[in-house]
């Protein structure tokens, strides 16, 4: 009766053991299914009372691709009830605008610009700066997942590329001076008073380097190539502007120092960065290109015949005109009727002999050539395109004074730079060459045909 009593009495703590593993395994999983969303939600509220927190708001300069396109300047104020106030330096309105945001849940906190604002120019893949980008958009993003808080700043990593963004505490003069943001831009590009050349100047307190600086403004991004042969390093940047001058991304890094702000000197153009112990970035302008090319040369007599082109349609407004160049296309076509515009202006060497620049127009209008001699200075690698005749297709004319101001600017008797480029434009293959003026600030882009 014994054994079989404690027989029973195993068989009934063995069931009271399960019993109590059952209970206490219902207790761990209903603790480890509470725990994550107990967490996310503590972030969320977190998150929220970060962005309602700043008096002012926050700042973000948002580089969607550092590799292609430069920064773009946004002010976001958050208020109760998910609304947001917003302004950038996207393009020249710099003015406040409302929209709605939320905090989402999903792997991991977000917040979500969930109504149209200025964020969104950036993510719009109908407004693209290059063709290349045709239905990218500016490659940017309107959600940013919340990875925490450093030093005053959230960090955010954004939805689309996973980059990291920072939100920085916004002031009262960063919304009063956002609008000195698009005049800085036109300092980057530069007026026409300035000259159409820039190097980037880097030193490390000891040694003294330069770069062929070339600046993108439609794309805010800039190349700089070394100088000195024998030396490989080079520099493609971002730039996104502020009151004071320009911030680069990524940082152009001198023995161990990374340099990003740029400050800007209104008496000479350049665009300083200064570190410690004597290591510094400067972009300054020069009178005339720090590489000159023999690129010219195949457009002298005795060689085989070639001809460039500007289009309109196509080059119109790349960056590889300069701003004097496009202001005298304008003027031009402005002095027109409304059909009538410069369409194209070709240039033909060595046909038959003979060279000439050939200036043609929509709306009817008669072509007209300027037949020039082609003159090299090799000295200073410039090509002197010198005065024979105008014409039309059947007979000789006068000077046309509709072309006066661009034609002098092409046949100047200091000469042309000529130079093939390493970009392409308009979506076209043909190898770009530029004309470019030994004594102004002008240059007109031209496809090769050749």
């Amino acid at each position: 009766m014994k054994i079989k009593y404690l027989y029973k009495l195993l068989i009934v703590a063995f069931v009271a053991i399960q019993l109590v593993a059952c209970s206490n395994n219902s207790d761990t999983e209903e603790k480890f299914e509470e725990g994550p969303t107990a967490r996310t939600n503590a972030q969320s509220k977190k998150l929220d009372d970060l962005l309602l927190s700043s008096e002012y708001g926050w700042k973000a300069v948002y580089f969607t691709d550092n590799t292609q396109l430069g920064g773009y300047t946004h002010l976001f104020k958050f208020s109760p009830g998910g609304k947001v106030t917003m302004a950038s330096d996207f393009d020249s309105d710099a003015k406040k605008y409302d929209s709605q945001y939320e905090i989402q849940l999903g792997s991991t906190v977000s917040v979500v610009f969930t109504t149209a604002n200025r964020i969104h120019l950036l993510s719009d893949s109908d407004s693209y700066p290059i063709d290349d980008l045709k239905g990218q958009g500016y490659l940017g993003d309107f959600q940013f997942l919340f990875y925490g808080e450093d030093k005053g700043d959230i960090v955010f990593r954004t939805n689309r590329k996973f980059q990291e963004l920072r939100f920085v505490k916004a002031t009262a003069a960063d919304w009063t001076n956002l609008p000195q943001n698009t005049i800085m831009e036109q300092n980057v590009i530069g007026a026409n008073t300035r000259p159409l050349f820039r190097f980037l100047e880097t030193s490390d307190g000891t040694t003294v380097r330069q770069f062929d600086f070339n600046f993108d403004v439609i794309t805010r991004f800039a190349t700089a190539d070394p100088i000195a042969t024998g030396f490989s390093e080079s520099y493609n940047i971002g730039i996104g502007y502020s009151p004071t001058g320009i911030v680069v991304s990524p940082a152009i890094v001198i023995k161990e120092q990374a340099l990003s702000e740029f400050v800007y000197n209104d008496a000479d153009g350049s665009f300083t960065a200064t570190g410690t112990n004597g290591v510094s970035a400067t972009i300054k302008y020069s009178n005339k290109p720090l590489v000159l090319t023999d690129d010219y040369k195949i457009l002298l007599k005795g060689q085989p015949i070639t001809g460039f082109g500007y289009i309109a349609s196509n080059l119109g407004n790349t960056s590889g005109n300069s701003l004097l160049c496009k202001t005298l296309l304008n003027e031009i076509n402005a002095s027109l009727p409304a059909a009538q515009k410069v369409n194209r202006i070709e240039f033909t060497f060595n046909d038959g002999g003979d060279s000439y620049i050939a200036y043609s127009f929509t709306g009817g209008k008669a072509t007209l050539y300027h037949n020039v001699d082609v003159i090299e200075d090799a000295a200073n690698k410039t090509l002197i395109l010198k005065h024979i005749s105008w014409q039309t297709a059947t007979a000789l004319v006068a000077e046309p004074v509709l072309l006066k101001k661009i034609d002098q600017e092409l046949t100047n008797p200091k000469g042309l730079y000529i130079k093939r480029e390493s970009f392409k434009l308009g979506g076209a293959p043909n190898a770009i060459y530029t004309f470019t003026s030994s004594s102004s600030s002008f240059r007109l882009a031209t496809y090769a045909f050749q």
